[in-house]
């Protein structure tokens, strides 16, 4: 038949068992529908979902086992770092430490399309961002401002808060130096040579480029607007499983968190 020794063990060796467990299809048909809209998550957070979110109780073992044979698992890559990480300030409270970055995407027939976005480094909760078509300082004291507003709703003074950036030119225009100023936010810049300084908020930007944008063809701006938003408020604010956060949501973790510091403090 045309085909090598090798190649007939090798089929036959990972083929399908025949008979097929009643609870596996189950949870392999619910795996390939958490796989539907998050198409890059891995078997640990697909685990931390079914048992968090659906309430399945199932231990990873299982559901690599199951993600293997259907071919479901992602391949990761591995990255050797080129420069050599320096420390970086580390948050200890909510709205301790802020990050905030850009990204963009393009929208055919109507060009790029800038997203700023505000993280809290502690809960890695999306605090405030901006989408517009223009990447201008203005957009980024949109984004801080709409961040401001809905942490600090008595003001942002006095409450030491810190913003770290990289040196873009928006970030360290006069009109944003200023702004943080005078609302006694400290800036932090990280250093060309340090690729984790805002490694928090890269990463966050990231997940938003792999749940949302790269998988949807968006023909405007509002269509992107509101798409983005839902995900950021109702998604990943309230129910995305962190494991950092012990597989918690940023909502759920800062709301454990003020719970704990609030019993304490009675």
């Amino acid at each position: 038949m045309g085909i090598s020794r090798s190649t007939y063990y090798s089929h036959k060796k990972t083929r399908l068992p025949k008979k097929k467990n009643k609870e596996d299809l189950y949870l392999v048909n619910k795996i390939k529908e958490i796989k539907t809209n998050h198409p890059f998550w891995g078997y640990r957070r697909i685990t931390a979902w079914l048992k968090y979110r659906e309430n399945i109780n199932v231990n990873r073992k299982k559901v690599y086992r199951l993600m293997k044979m259907y071919n479901l698992l992602i391949k990761q890559k591995q990255y050797k770092a080129k420069r050599t990480p320096k420390s970086k300030p580390k948050a200890h409270r909510p709205n301790n430490i802020w990050g905030i970055d850009m990204t963009k995407f393009i929208i055919n027939g109507l060009g790029w399309v800038y997203l700023v976005v505000v993280l809290d480094w502690y809960t890695k909760k999306i605090v405030g961002y901006s989408i517009s078509l223009t990447s201008k300082t203005n957009d980024w004291l949109d984004a801080l401002n709409k961040a401001i507003n809905n942490e600090f709703p008595n003001g942002v003074r006095e409450k030491g808060l810190l913003l770290v950036s990289d040196n873009g030119s928006q970030p360290t225009s006069r009109s944003f130096m200023q702004y943080t100023k005078q609302l006694n936010i400290k800036q932090i810049f990280t250093t060309y040579n340090n690729p984790k300084g805002n490694a928090d908020t890269e990463r966050v930007i990231r997940t938003i480029k792999e749940e949302v944008i790269w998988i949807n063809e968006f023909t405007s701006l509002t269509e992107a607007s509101e798409t983005i938003s839902k995900w950021i408020e109702k998604d990943y604010n309230k129910l995305y499983v962190h494991s950092t956060l012990g597989y918690k949501s940023p909502e759920e973790f800062e709301q454990e968190y003020y719970k704990l510091h609030y019993k304490k403090a009675a």
